[in-house]
């Protein structure tokens, strides 16, 4: 299978996996704050990674990833109906973290730079100040 056949098989996995989360996963296990971020499929398409991120309280993590397993026949169902391909992938869910990771790693590198350099902080403040009126 070619490396753009398998791209755009992912993609369009990742629309229909998107949707269902946002419309119609109901479980209250799942976090409303649910991205998907990547998907992958595996060469014979047996097997699709679905990594997500939830932007909510630690705990909340781990019940969507358990609630996305729950409904993950529902899902294997779904992605049969809108996607057309001989044999539907068995999804298998990830948490993708790298999101909060690049957040914690930016507010790091900030509080470096403004111990650093006080200056730093002054400039931050402007820049923001700066927004805040380009949007009045």
């Amino acid at each position: 299978m070619s490396y753009a056949r398998s791209k755009r098989i992912s993609e369009e996995i990742k629309k229909v996996v998107s949707s269902l989360i946002m419309t119609e996963i109901k479980d209250p296990r799942v976090s409303k704050l649910t991205t998907v971020t990547h998907v992958e499929t595996t060469r014979d398409l047996s097997f699709v990674y679905i990594y997500v991120s939830v932007f909510d309280k630690d705990s909340y993590k781990e019940s969507t990833i358990e609630g996305l397993n729950k409904a993950k026949g529902y899902i294997r169902r779904e992605i049969g109906k809108r996607v057309s391909l001989r044999a539907t992938p068995e999804p298998i869910f990830k948490l993708d973290e790298s999101i909060e990771n690049g957040v914690h790693m930016s507010s790091v590198i900030n509080e470096v730079v403004s111990k650093h350099n006080p200056k730093h902080d002054q400039e931050v403040d402007a820049d923001s100040n700066e927004e805040e009126d380009d949007d009045e």
